[in-house]
């Protein structure tokens, strides 16, 4: 909106003065006006003016206007300024005006000159307000809510410019990607108000201990990107090291009690032959997964050359896979025979097997995708799809066939570590249950021994709710881990499988002989039944036999094949 006045002075058809109403108009406003001489002094101020800044008319009109612009808007407004001077007939700008106070408003400005040049008319909005809610929405879309850091989206933007940068110098930076370990488990047992706390303090301290010219960014739960700028790869492992010892150092009291943390780093270079933010994630990934195999809380640098990163880079691809897998239904089960040993009329077991078709329709074995599986936690929504497509197959075969060997059957079906450490898991269970109609006690439920001791407690609850179901459980890879024995006690399970690596060499070494009698003589005791794995042939499934070990599976009895009532 541009005011203009008349400096003819005419006169208005209904007898009034138009300076009269002009001046009615300039004091009545709501909207900042003024006039301007181009000597650089206010001429005229309205009411608004004054009220908004908070200065006298006389004030603003006995100083230069450029006194009350923010020093670092003086070059702009002038430039403005200059517009006019030069025959553009209007402009519109924005700067900031002091206030009485000392403090800042932020006025938007359109101006025009008089017809003879002498003035500037001028009109401006206080956009302070919606000014602040603007940048308030920006720092938001580029920031995490949580700790303040720069989110992944606007970190991604400013890796993407130094990789731009680097093709051009020859100047090396470093990004290092940490990821906070078994934060998860902190999650479980204090809440998300306690973690959010500790993440706020794990910010603190990265702040501290990283130069301000780095970058660092939240990029997702518990995982944490930095940007080391101008920094080879060997001062970036020192850096890294030294923000690990110093998480390994933070103590978080909560409730009298002190939380201790640890943290995997993976650290990739970046340089005139790096290409774009994905590649670099999935190398330091790469890197953190292998700190996290070495036993956690420690440091690895991506190198191309290393055969071992290679390998933890190759189970990256699985993420994408096994989504898309889960979404085209590529996965199908197969099924593997345990047979009972001691009686040839006891009940038979069936083992239910994952099995994966890849693109081009060739069965990949799980040992080649169940790994990366559960690093990226993708091991519950897999358990749930074995269980939900199951259960239809079972309950559909049952409808169908009134045949009684369907009661004298047991299926065992593998669950992950993450699925018994889930509440909402065993509330699934129970629905599927329900909708399917299965009778619990012909399900029988198994995890490994590694699995188990991960969370004792944990384990040890979740085998009890599922036996107040009426389903059983069986313990896996039994004797496996240094405490088989000790924690055996505190798991109340039905079935042992012992470990095939003690197993497949019974015939002719009498110490796995002897440890599988030991183990067998525990179950005996516990009122807990012995499977052995491994089984390949008739001489290892006689030595069972007389052992006496109760089920067998292996080879020797069958190989998987696919699922077919």
């Amino acid at each position: 909106m541009t005011v203009l006045f008349n400096e003819n002075h005419n006169r208005l058809s209904f007898g009034i003065s138009e300076d009269v109403v002009i001046k009615s108009f300039f004091n009545l406003s709501l909207d900042i006006l003024c006039v301007a001489g181009l000597d650089g002094y206010f001429k005229k101020v309205n009411p608004a003016f004054t009220e908004a800044l908070g200065y006298s008319a006389l004030e603003l009109i006995t100083k230069p206007f450029l006194k009350f612009v923010h020093p670092e808007d003086v070059e702009a407004t002038l430039i403005e300024i200059e517009k006019l001077k030069h025959g553009i007939p209007s402009i519109n700008f924005e700067n900031r005006y002091r206030c009485r106070d000392g403090s800042y408003r932020r006025l938007q400005w359109s101006a025009t000159p008089s017809h003879q040049k002498e003035f500037i008319y001028a009109i401006a909005r206080d956009i302070t307000q919606s000014h602040a809610i603007k940048q308030q929405l920006l720092w938001q879309s580029k920031h995490d809510r949580l700790t303040g850091l720069l989110n992944r989206q606007e970190f991604e933007r400013q890796i993407a410019r130094v990789i731009l940068a680097a093709k051009n110098t020859k100047q090396q930076h470093a990004f290092c990607y940490l990821d906070l370990d078994r934060f998860t488990v902190i999650n479980d047992i204090y809440g998300y108000f306690v973690g959010d706390e500790l993440l706020r303090q794990i910010t603190i301290l990265l702040k501290k201990n990283i130069n301000k010219q780095n970058i660092i960014s939240r990029l997702d739960g518990d995982e944490f990107g930095v940007l080391l700028k101008n920094c080879s790869l060997s001062e970036a492992e020192k850096i890294a090291h030294k923000i690990r010892k110093k998480i390994k150092e933070f103590r978080f009291d909560w409730q009298e009690k002190k939380i201790v943390l640890g943290v995997s780093i993976g650290i990739v270079g970046i340089n005139n032959n790096s290409t774009n933010f994905s590649d670099l994630l999935s190398s330091a990934d790469t890197a953190c997964y292998a700190a996290k195999k070495q036993g956690r809380n420690w440091v690895r640098v991506y190198r191309a050359e290393d055969r071992e990163l290679a390998q933890h880079k190759g189970e990256r691809y699985w993420i994408s896979e096994l989504n898309l897998a889960l979404e085209e239904n590529r996965f199908c089960l197969y099924s593997q025979k345990i047979t009972p040993l001691q009686n040839k009329l006891g009940v038979d077991h069936y083992e239910i097997l994952l099995r994966l078709f890849d693109r081009n329709g060739i069965l990949i074995p799980p040992m080649k995708f169940i790994p990366a599986a559960e690093h990226y936690d993708l091991m519950p929504t897999i358990d749930r799809w074995v269980i939900s497509t199951f259960f239809a197959s079972y309950q559909k075969y049952c409808q169908s066939n009134e045949s009684s060997s369907i009661s004298k059957t047991i299926y065992t079906i593998n669950l992950s570590g993450s699925s018994i450490n889930s509440e909402q898991f065993f509330v699934f269970l129970k629905e599927q249950l329900a909708i399917h109609d299965i009778v619990p006690e012909k399900i029988c439920f198994e995890i490994t021994e590694t699995a188990a001791i991960a969370n004792l407690t944990k384990a040890a609850q979740f085998i009890s709710e599922i036996k107040d179901l009426g389903c059983s459980f069986a313990l896996d890879d039994f004797g496996s881990g240094m405490s088989s024995l000790a924690y055996l006690k505190n798991l109340p399970v039905d079935y042992l499988k012992i470990d095939g690596n003690f197993v497949k060499n019974i015939v002719d070494d009498p110490i796995d002989r002897a440890t599988v009698e030991c183990f067998n003589r525990i179950g005996e005791v516990m009122n807990i039944q012995t499977i052995a794995e491994f089984v390949e042939n008739d001489a290892i499934m006689a030595q069972l036999r007389e052992i006496g070990v109760n089920y067998a599976q292996g080879y020797g009895i069958e190989r998987p094949v696919p699922l077919c009532f």
